[in-house]
């Protein structure tokens, strides 16, 4: 929709480390056993989210051969070294003042320098292995993810993204050996670091090891994957985010803001919801402006709160549009920029992974047993404000002539009420404040469920 780009996306799934070799032999189990469980988990969790899957899972223990080749093109190129013991190591002073472009910074321990970094390392007993010319072991951390991307996008990667916390040593590290082996200036052309997500109030990321996460399946029982997509769209990517119910509420409540938008807009075009006559110009001149504004957005370094705000924007002045009236006025209806509107924010949030079409979990017979209910409070409410005819017989009660007779009071009250108590059940019911004698005011009514 907005750039018109076929993406190839590729995610490693390390399945072989030192954290699943020590939880393994905890837990006496095998360490691929161990990795697929918790592969089952994270895929189950990202599609409860409704995330998309990568266009292909690639898994590290399914590509060892490739790896140990691609570290000997490493070797042969001058730029790693084996030891007695059978680890290999990336040579750091073969590259130069190169390494730490990218970040600037550079890590501890002892080797040829204190900055070389393990491609391969030697097994130690009771772990699993692979052979090798260097002998039995295992892959480094950083090797992994060089050698499946070149696999599939050979010398050069557009988009590399991963959490600011892999910058370095990860990244920092990926970039040397991809450089090192395809002999190139420059390997990945963008790097896309995501923000921490934290408890607010707490500087620490959400963490399983520091025990301050929520899973992903207890949130799904408060909060939609909707209204935690809206959540993260409201920060950009590369910011940390503070998590807290609050802020939950902030995206329930624009998504609720939304449809409840499109629904108004749909009832406005069925001549279902009546309103004044509507500035067709002005709508049409929006709508293209903020097209305008969130591509803009959304090219700069995909700044997803501008481009929200942008349609929160088109939407309140859409709902500027949508006075509403008890009585046609003989005014034609403006379906068209309705309609295009409608159409432009379904497709925005489709391409941002929010689906409002079915977003509703409530069934059809209970969606129109609840438009029952609300045609049937409009017509008692007609009835009730149905205005007092002058006559000599009916003016004791002392209802001012052309208002509604007092003893009808409480049927309004009574209305009033029930439009209030089915909006904690995502039933709203839209008024317009034209008659104010009684305490309350005459509705248009539709329904509109979230």
């Amino acid at each position: 929709m907005f750039f018109g780009i076929n993406v190839t996306h590729i995610m490693v799934i390390t399945d072989i480390d030192d954290k699943i070799i020590q939880r393994s032999q905890k837990d006496n189990i095998s360490a691929t056993a161990l990795a697929k469980i918790y592969e089952e988990e994270f895929k189950n969790d990202m599609s409860a989210l409704k995330v998309l899957p990568p266009t292909l899972y690639m898994r590290v223990t399914e590509n060892i051969p490739q790896i140990i080749a691609f570290i000997k093109g490493i070797i042969n190129n001058g730029h790693a070294y084996a030891t007695h013991e059978g680890h290999v190591y990336f040579d750091i002073r073969s590259i130069g003042n190169r390494y730490g472009k990218f970040t600037g910074m550079s890590v501890a321990g002892g080797k040829r320098d204190i900055r070389d970094f393990a491609l391969w390392k030697a097994s130690k007993p009771l772990e699993p292995y692979w052979e090798s010319p260097w002998g039995r072991g295992r892959p480094g951390w950083h090797i992994e993810c060089s050698t499946i991307a070149s696999s599939v996008f050979g010398d050069q990667l557009d988009i590399h993204s991963g959490g600011i916390d892999l910058a370095f040593p990860h990244h920092e590290n990926e970039i040397a050996q991809c450089e090192a082996y395809h002999k190139c200036d420059q390997w990945g052309n963008y790097f896309l670091h995501s923000g921490h997500l934290h408890l607010r109030g707490s500087t620490e990321k959400m963490s399983k090891s520091l025990k301050n996460y929520i899973t992903i399946k207890d949130f799904l029982q408060s909060y939609s994957a909707d209204e935690f997509r809206m959540f993260c769209l409201l920060s950009r990517y590369q910011s940390a985010v503070d998590y807290s119910d609050t802020s939950m509420a902030i995206a329930r409540s624009l998504l609720q803001s939304i449809s409840a938008f499109i629904h108004d807009a749909e009832s406005y075009m069925k001549g279902q919801l009546l309103c004044q006559a509507v500035d067709e110009v002005a709508l049409w001149q929006r709508l293209a402006d903020t097209k305008a504004s969130v591509q803009k957005a959304l090219a700069d370094d995909f700044d997803t709160p501008r481009a929200i705000d942008a349609v929160m924007s088109l939407i309140h002045h859409g709902n500027c549009q949508l006075q509403v009236i008890s009585k046609a006025n003989g005014s034609s209806r403006s379906a068209a920029p309705f309609g295009a509107i409608v159409s432009y924010i379904r497709d925005f949030l489709d391409v941002l992974g929010i689906d409002l079409l079915h977003s509703v979990d409530s069934p059809g017979l209970l969606e129109n047993v609840v438009e029952e209910l609300v045609r049937f409070r409009s017509e008692v409410r007609s009835i009730a404000l149905a205005p007092q005819e002058v006559t000599p017989s009916n003016t004791k009660d002392g209802t001012p002539p052309g208002q509604p007779r007092r003893d009808r009071v409480p049927l309004l009250r009574a209305c009033d009420a029930l439009r209030k108590n089915l909006e904690p059940f995502g039933v709203h019911i839209k008024v317009s404040a034209l008659f104010m004698g009684t305490g309350t005011s005459m509705c248009s009514t539709f329904l509109h469920l979230v």
